[in-house]
């Protein structure tokens, strides 16, 4: 017993070193933190992604898995939305679930599997995509369907033998961020076809392999993906501030992407007295936004402020065109982004299950006095 104690001990003092490590080495120059705002940002990630890792890592069980929200107003990780919630259930994929639901009113709903990710891990791919229109929704938005690695009866999909969890999505257009809405209900459940019986009692043992999915989960956070990426980017992310590159496909597999989505990303560099305008056209598709991120892929305040357009949210032109305005304060127009006091961030958009070609974004940096003149 003595020894088991021990063991429980030592990698929790393991965990509280990774913790003094991460707010050294991830903050500091070789992850590229430069400027104050870097650190004190990045803290704000490191507790948020702590948040994260503590409420997805204790009591996971894939065995008896349970959907858990991955991201909220006070837990931003992996690129967060203001327009969608995120669950995630850490699974067995030797095991068979059932997994039941509800669209509650989601313009988009779809579950993939996330490889690598057991034990905590950090996704290594996206696979096996099941999107709403294969569900099987009944005329009051429920539905049902299993997961397995062979064939069961009913609405059936097959578990890769590399998947560690489900990641589900939700995505709404409406004039209010779901994500900062607290009373927001979707109904959502996974059971195992084959019931596992009551778990072991509680050991040091199952308390050590709890803190180690832990820093498992928060090295996949930081040390193993710093956020400037070294290497070529996917041909989506601009590194021009205020150009963005033509919209395209996430990377194929790419863990944690969206499959469905066509995605352009550009930094923003504005001054106080600076605006930029951004002007396109949404096309056919389920969903659109953009939305702002610091360097770490967390949205600014957007419970608080607008940080972010959706369509349902945007004034469109005569034309059926739309003419954005990122600034430091109100100028006057409609579909102000607020800036939230950043001189310096990321702009985001997503174009979901996009029926014809997005088509490019164009941008320019004007005085925010000359906004209605332009």
């Amino acid at each position: 017993m003595a020894a088991d104690i021990a063991h429980s001990d030592q990698v929790l003092n393991e965990l509280l070193d990774l913790v003094r490590d991460l707010n050294t080495r991830f903050l500091g120059p070789e992850f590229g933190n430069e400027r104050p705002e870097d650190a004190t940002e990045g803290r704000l990630y490191l507790l948020q992604s702590l948040l994260s890792a503590l409420d997805s890592q204790i009591g996971a069980d894939p065995d008896r898995p349970v959907f858990h929200r991955i991201v909220a107003p006070n837990k931003k990780v992996l690129g967060d939305n203001p327009d969608a919630i995120y669950f995630g259930a850490y699974i067995r994929p030797d095991r068979a679930y059932r997994v039941c639901g509800n669209i509650a009113g989601a313009v988009f709903t779809s579950f993939s599997q996330e490889l690598g990710t057991a034990d905590g891990h950090y996704s290594k791919g996206t696979v096996n995509v099941v999107k709403d229109t294969q569900l099987q929704v009944d005329p009051d938005g429920n539905y049902e369907f299993v997961l397995a690695p062979e064939r069961r009866p009913g609405n059936w999909f097959p578990l890769h033998p590399e998947a560690g969890l489900i990641n589900t999505r939700h995505f709404f257009e409406e004039e209010k961020p779901v994500a900062a809405d607290p009373n927001k209900r979707i109904p959502l459940t996974i059971e195992p076809l084959d019931p596992p019986g009551p778990p072991a009692p509680l050991s040091d043992a199952a308390v050590a392999t709890t803190i180690c999915r832990v820093m498992n989960y928060m090295r996949g956070m930081t040390l193993e993906n710093p956020p400037t990426a070294s290497g070529p980017q996917p041909n989506w992310i601009s590194t021009v501030p205020n150009q963005f590159n033509p919209p395209a496909d996430p990377p194929a597999g790419m863990g944690w992407a969206n499959m469905d989505a066509v995605y352009a990303m550009a930094p923003y560099e504005l001054q106080p007295d600076q605006a930029l305008i951004i002007e396109g056209r949404f096309p056919k598709c389920r969903f659109s936004s953009v939305m702002l991120y610091n360097r770490y892929l967390q949205t600014f305040d957007f419970v608080n402020r607008r940080v972010s357009l959706n369509r349902k949210q945007t004034t469109l032109e005569p034309d059926g065109s739309f003419r954005m305005v990122l600034a430091h304060r109100d100028p006057g127009v409609p579909n102000w982004i607020d800036t939230d006091g950043h001189v310096r961030g990321r702009l985001f958009w997503r174009f979901l299950l996009p029926e014809e070609r997005v088509q490019p974004l164009r941008t320019r940096v004007v005085a925010v006095a000359d906004v209605a003149k332009h």
